[in-house]
């Protein structure tokens, strides 16, 4: 009899856009198109990464189409995933994350503090950055609704029906998620969460950092939205273009229902 523990998989159709043709077809932009692969992903070394899911959202528009995908898709899905050993890692932003100290993992380390040693060695200048001293001319105005985000940031937390529950963690920076994933041998990153268009591509924990550590980056499509413009609402163009860019440059995507069924039928390497 063998030691070694049987690897559990999910099988898997992710999508991605092919710039690619075949030979006999012109090579033109109109004839790229998306494509598919067949994978079986180790579920032990996966994670589904949540990004920014917090309770409230300044645009009134985007806060009513994050709170119906989180009731529709992102709640029976974190419950699938707690049923098959599906790994959450809640990623709600510094200032939220330390509410969770519970969830934290354990070889957390503190960040060295920014000293006026090493302060003054950074370029461009903290001045020019915060638009500040001779670079006031340089920012923006000061809106008049600014103090309501203001506000909001201070006092945000995480969705009261997506919050950490048993074997999940939370996490406050992408030091601490890389940290995590190393430690637990996680390659594979499912990425859910607000708002596709900002955190999901810009924050350190989301999935341009992400990729450039090396972990395979997989979009759950239908668990995201972007804050879309008075150009984009309708059609959801923010939404659909922030998808489409991380699926034509290395990325993938696939849908909650496909990961849910995928869960329900995994199997083990030795059956």
């Amino acid at each position: 009899m063998s030691d070694k523990k049987p690897k559990r998989t999910v099988h898997l159709r992710p999508r991605y856009y092919r710039w690619f043709v075949e030979p006999d077809v012109e090579w033109v932009e109109t004839n790229t198109g998306y494509a598919t692969l067949d994978w079986q992903v180790p579920i032990d070394q996966s994670a589904v990464v949540l990004i920014d899911v917090w309770e409230c959202h300044y645009l009134q528009d985007t806060s009513a189409r994050s709170e119906q995908i989180i009731q529709q898709k992102i709640r029976p899905l974190l419950a699938a995933c707690r049923q098959h050993g599906l790994q959450l890692i809640h990623a709600p932003a510094p200032n939220v994350a330390k509410h969770y100290l519970d969830w934290r993992p354990k070889s957390r380390q503190t960040p060295e503090p920014l000293t006026e040693t090493n302060q003054s060695t950074r370029w461009p200048p903290s001045d020019f950055r915060r638009k500040s001293g001779l670079y006031t001319d340089f920012a923006k105005p000061k809106e008049a609704r600014q103090n309501e985000i203001d506000h909001l940031v201070a006092n945000r937390q995480m969705h009261p029906d997506v919050r950490p529950e048993g074997a999940d963690v939370v996490v406050a920076d992408g030091q601490e998620l890389h940290r995590f994933c190393s430690q637990r041998q996680i390659l594979f990153l499912f990425y859910l969460g607000f708002n596709t268009n900002a955190c999901i591509l810009m924050r350190d924990y989301g999935t341009l950092e992400m990729s450039k550590r090396g972990y395979e980056i997989i979009v759950l499509r239908d668990c995201t939205t972007g804050m879309e413009s008075h150009q984009t609402h309708d059609l959801l163009w923010q939404t659909r273009g922030a998808v489409l860019f991380l699926e034509m440059f290395g990325k993938h995507s696939i849908t909650s229902p496909e990961l849910i069924d995928a869960l329900a039928t995994s199997r083990s390497d030795l059956e």
